[in-house]
Formats: structure tokens, sequence, C-alpha cells
């Protein structure tokens, strides 16, 4: 495992607006949003008959939750081409889905102020569970058009690897 320093040069924690989302090796082109990382472990509760009334607690299953990538609408097709393996209209009788390579591991990188990658995610065994290949339409709206992908994934993980990075000075002209 990495050694890490602690960077003495920043106060400020890192904004959540610089990510970026990878999959198969490559950047997934216009992700304006990630729905929380976030995972429930159940709570066991037992007692022997000789304990005093109140439970003891243990650990459980833990379960992830889906995670939905939006972006705007554009001629990329990498959204409909993995969702497509799941499900597919008018592949006929006994071939909608393709489960053969179905699943993805996915990376999420955060970004610090400077664009250089701060902390990284890995989602393991991805996989498409339901796609919205057009959102809400409207003449009277001023907006982007939105897709979204919702991901089940089987656990995820930061990647203690990324190291923090040396932030640059900026420095004033004379």
């Amino acid at each position: 495992m990495a050694e890490f320093t602690v960077n003495a040069q920043r106060f400020d924690p890192y904004k959540n607006f610089k990510f970026l989302v990878l999959w198969d090796g490559r950047i997934v082109a216009g992700v304006s949003k990630v729905s929380p990382l976030k995972r429930t472990t159940e709570v066991v509760k037992h007692r022997s008959g000789g304990d005093p009334s109140s439970p003891r607690k243990s650990a459980g299953r833990t379960e992830f939750e889906a995670v939905t990538l939006e972006r705007g609408v554009t001629h990329d097709a990498e959204f409909d081409r993995w969702a497509n393996k799941v499900w597919v209209v008018g592949a006929g009788a006994g071939s909608e889905a393709s489960l053969r390579d179905f699943r993805k591991d996915l990376v999420i990188q955060l970004l610090n102020e400077s664009g250089q990658v701060a902390v990284a995610y890995k989602l393991y065994r991805c996989w498409p569970s339901e796609f919205q290949i057009l959102g809400e339409l409207d003449a009277n709206a001023n907006a982007v058009a939105i897709q979204s992908l919702k991901l089940e994934c089987e656990g995820w993980e930061r990647d203690y690897e990324v190291p923090e990075p040396e932030e640059p000075s900026i420095q004033q002209p004379a």
C-alpha cells in the first residue's frame, strides 16, 4: 500500500463539480452527475437467555445501492450500447439479452481545482438496470436534454494507490 503524506498547503475539502467516469479504460463522455456511492450493512440482533434484556448487535449482509449516471444527449452511443446488452427490442424471441459481457468495472475520479486526480473509487461488476434514453422535453424550457443510466453494482472501494496530488502554485507576474 502507498504511503500518504498530508498536504499541509490544502485546508479545503475537494469540490463535487470536477470528476471523471471511466469504463473500459476510457473516459465516458459528458457525464454531468453521479448519484452518491452508498452501502448499507444490516444489523443482526441477538441475545442469549442469560444476557441483559437489551440485545447484542453484529454486522449482517452488506448491500451497495445502485449508482445513476446522468449526461447530456449527444451522438456518443456508449450508454445505448451497454444498456442494449441487457435487453434490446426487436432482437427476436430468446435473443433480447446478451448477458455474456454485460458487466463492467468503473472508476470514478474526483479532481481538484487544478484538474488533477485527487481521489478515485473503483466500482465492481456494474450492469445497467434502468436506462432513460431521453428525459423530459419541454418547448418552453431552456435546458440540456438529459439521459441517465442506473447501474447495479456488487461493491466499490476507494483506490488507495492514488496519491494526493502536488497542487501547483500560481505565480503572479512582477
